[in-house]
């Protein structure tokens, strides 16, 4: 234990578990309001964020941006880039819900099918972003797109200069532009959401289809559409939160999402699945609380703390800290 460690650099450790708890709260959302809508746990989500990862790079491969670009032009690229994300992550989460997920609500399938066939869109997901090398030369189109699908299954990294600059200091650690960036670029979209599916009328609609779909239906709301909503939000999200992600940590491959992906899903039943205000609250004690276990007990426990949290606050509060369903949250 390096309990003086931990003293020394609290500071430090806490801020860096609210960059990261604030990555996981924009992933958790999507876990959130998909559970809160069908009671499903859509394991594939984490896939869309790794195609977000992807769409990143490759809108800054496309733009011509590399290590040299600094000022305005560095911003409208991240900007671009995360647009960019959005429409991908957004596009694969419809397409998922269209192929995956659709077919078997329409014939009532039980649940565990439903499951079971997003833990199979998962894997076919990540598969085809590590075999899109040889797709590509399948195609004959390899050497058009090299720099897109080179090295398949390898890391991949961003072509932007990440070094943070220091802003401002607190309890003498110096917190970055990257820091902010991260922090309140979550929060904000966070809170957005939050107030869309409060105050609109297709968030009316979502909460009116995850409170009781069949009278919803009767009362002239098409589920189907509030599902499509549902996933197209938890996808864009997923996809801003992909182009931060890749800010934050600089690298990508195609399996990226499974990790990320668990301990968003983590911070989602910590702060109370189906709960929106929950998935943020959840994702920043993650984070911080895998922090400052990295820094109590070195970095190879930081797992191991943070799923001890979740059993722990289960163990005493088993519907998350917050625990209100999406179909109950008040207008």
């Amino acid at each position: 234990m390096q309990l003086q460690y931990v003293l020394d650099n609290f500071m430090s450790l806490f801020i860096g578990g609210l960059v990261f708890g604030s990555l996981y709260a924009l992933v958790a959302l999507g876990y959130t309001m998909v559970y809160g809508v069908l009671q499903l746990i859509n394991f594939a989500h984490s896939e869309v964020f790794m195609f977000g990862t992807f769409a990143t790079v490759w809108a800054l491969y496309l733009i011509g941006a590399d290590a040299t670009t600094t000022g305005l032009a560095l911003v409208g690229s991240l900007a671009f880039a995360m647009v960019i994300a959005m429409i991908i992550s957004g596009g694969v989460a419809l397409l998922l819900e269209r192929v995956a997920y659709r077919p078997l609500l329409k014939r009532g399938a039980p649940r565990l099918v439903a499951l079971i066939s997003a833990i199979g869109a998962s894997f076919v997901l990540s598969e085809i972003m590590g075999l899109r090398g040889p797709i590509m030369a399948a195609l004959g189109l390899d050497d058009e797109f090299d720099r897109y699908v080179a090295s398949s299954r390898e890391n991949v990294g961003m072509p932007l200069d990440r070094t943070p600059t220091v802003q401002f200091e607190i309890l003498g650690h110096g917190v970055t532009n990257r820091d902010i960036i991260i922090v309140v670029s979550a929060v904000l979209m966070m809170v957005l959401v939050d107030q869309f599916v409060r105050r609109t009328r297709i968030g009316r609609g979502i909460r009116a289809v995850a409170q009781d779909p069949e009278t919803s239906s009767l009362m002239g709301v098409n589920s189907t559409r509030v599902i499509q909503v549902t996933f197209l939000i938890g996808g864009l999200l997923a996809g801003a939160a992909a182009t931060l992600y890749m800010l934050q940590v600089g690298i990508t491959r195609y399996n990226a999402g499974f990790l990320l992906g668990v301990k968003a899903f983590t911070a989602a039943v910590l702060g109370g699945i189906g709960n929106l205000r929950g998935a943020l609250l959840g994702g920043l004690v993650l984070g911080v609380a895998e922090n400052l276990g990295a820094g109590l007990f070195g970095s190879e426990w930081r797992e191991v703390v943070a799923f001890a949290v979740l059993v722990l606050v289960l163990l005493f509060r088993p519907t998350g800290l917050l625990g209100e369903s999406l179909g109950k949250a008040r207008a």
